[in-house]
């Protein structure tokens, strides 16, 4: 079989297996299906070759930490996201303002008055917590919601996982230049773009980080310096099993000095210190998995 025809019967295998799946976690409840994909993860995560990865980043950004620590986190940080995995197949259970419900919203009226100004408007954040999870603080007010997201390799895979965020979501964006213009478009009719701004980006802009340089995506602040759409931080956190608080913060004040490189810069420079302070509080909610710092950044 030649390797042209070995993707379309990867990809088919694959999307086979991502159903069944699914079928099994929605047969469990959110709870036991969470908990247990969580200890699945959490026992084989830190012997895959890519756990290095994380513990890299994490002696990076924490150097203060002993050994003992970093391990404790990597270990806490694949049971989150085993977690994080097996909610997808709940996601329709993890609504906001419903009486005994499993999400706390604090600042929602922010949302709200993002919603009655007509305006379109940026939601960053970053993968911790429950990153998917979080658009029902919005949707569930009636705010029009878009978010960015990076196509899965497989787009067979990726049209599955398209599929289960619609109950989040009214709209999808794959990043990249294609996406611009039905951004752009969301934006202008008032709806609510989210982008998830913590991993990165070869074209951003290198900001500190933790005390480090970091290339950081940059479309959230341009968009917003030249447009003049608010820039709102949300964070979701895991605070007991599959329970969670969603926290809207004031839109961040961009710089309008007239240097709009500058300006740009100074607003990553207030959303990357939003992130790293949540990411500080609970460490092992974040997704330490990703390339964040160039080899050559150093403390």
């Amino acid at each position: 079989m030649t390797a042209r025809l070995l993707h379309p019967v990867r990809y088919r295998l694959e999307v086979t297996l991502f159903k069944l799946v699914l079928w099994i976690l929605r047969r469990l409840t959110l709870d036991t299906a969470s908990a247990a994909v969580g200890v699945m993860f959490r026992t084989i995560g830190p012997y895959l070759r890519i756990s290095a990865r994380a513990e890299s980043n994490l002696r990076r950004a924490f150097p203060e930490k002993p050994p003992q620590e970093i391990n404790r986190i990597v270990h806490a940080m694949w049971e989150h996201l085993g977690r994080v995995v097996a909610e997808y197949a709940h996601l329709e259970e993890l609504h906001c303002f419903q009486d005994g419900g499993r999400v706390e919203v604090i600042n929602s009226e922010i949302l709200a008055r993002a919603r009655d100004s007509g305006r379109g408007s940026i939601v960053v954040t970053g993968h911790i917590g429950n990153w998917e999870a979080q658009g029902f603080c919005a949707t569930d007010q009636g705010v029009r919601v878009g978010v960015v997201y990076r196509a899965a390799n497989n787009p067979l895979v990726d049209k599955e996982i398209r599929r289960l965020r619609e109950c989040l979501v009214e709209a999808q964006f794959p990043k990249g230049p294609g996406g611009v213009r039905q951004i752009l478009t969301h934006l202008k009719s008032g709806g609510l773009v989210c982008m998830l701004v913590d991993q990165k980006m070869n074209d951003g802009v290198p900001v500190p980080f933790f005390g480090q340089e970091a290339i950081t995506p940059s479309a959230a602040a341009e968009l917003a310096h030249k447009y003049g759409y608010p820039v709102i931080p949300v964070r979701s956190e895991r605070i007991d099993g599959s329970r969670f608080r969603i926290t809207v913060y004031p839109p961040i004040k961009i710089p309008e000095t007239g240097d709009r490189d500058a300006d740009v810069r100074a607003a990553l420079v207030t959303i990357n210190a939003h992130l790293e302070s949540w990411i500080r509080e609970r460490p092992e909610q974040w997704l330490w998995l990703h390339n964040r710092w160039p080899a050559s950044s150093t403390s």
